[in-house]
């Protein structure tokens, strides 16, 4: 009997919650066609890097803010052709440097209500439960019957 390979490929990337001293988070308004919408800063990881390390450059690259003390809270993920997609989530609250903008859009603090009526990306509301419920750690996206289903476990 042929053994079944159990390696598949699977592309990295990375969310980041940064928090203030009054419990704002640190969001982006992401221009990204494909995804759009306000969100958390973050991106891909490079070949070889460490997550953490990955969390932190790419709060930097986005926001201008050097993060450290980062805390690994959940994952995130959904099937891709070939493999699967993977967002580890970050948090933190430890940071310096000054506030700017990129490429890739604005960013600002907002407490959650001041997100009332605003265009999030995609699952917006679920991942910050993933990064703020101890009890919750990952978001799956599967399908069952050809249709979608998103657990949180």
């Amino acid at each position: 009997m042929a053994k079944k390979d159990r390696t598949e490929r699977a592309e990295l990337t990375v969310l980041v919650l940064v928090t203030d001293e009054d419990g704002r988070m640190l969001l982006q308004d992401r221009l990204d066609p494909d995804w759009g919408g306000i969100c958390f800063p973050g991106g891909h990881v490079e070949p070889g890097e460490s997550f953490v390390r990955a969390a932190a450059r790419e709060v930097w690259e986005e926001t201008g803010l050097n993060v450290d003390k980062l805390t690994l809270c959940g994952v995130k993920q959904f099937p891709i052709s070939g493999g699967r997609y993977i967002v580890f989530l970050f948090r933190g609250s430890r940071f310096s440097g000054e506030l700017h903008s990129s490429p890739e859009g604005p960013v600002f603090w907002a407490s959650r209500d001041e997100l009332e009526g605003k265009r999030l990306c995609d699952n917006f509301t679920q991942m910050l439960s993933v990064f703020t419920d101890p009890d919750k750690s990952e978001m799956l996206w599967s399908t069952e019957d050809g249709e979608w289903k998103l657990e949180i476990l």
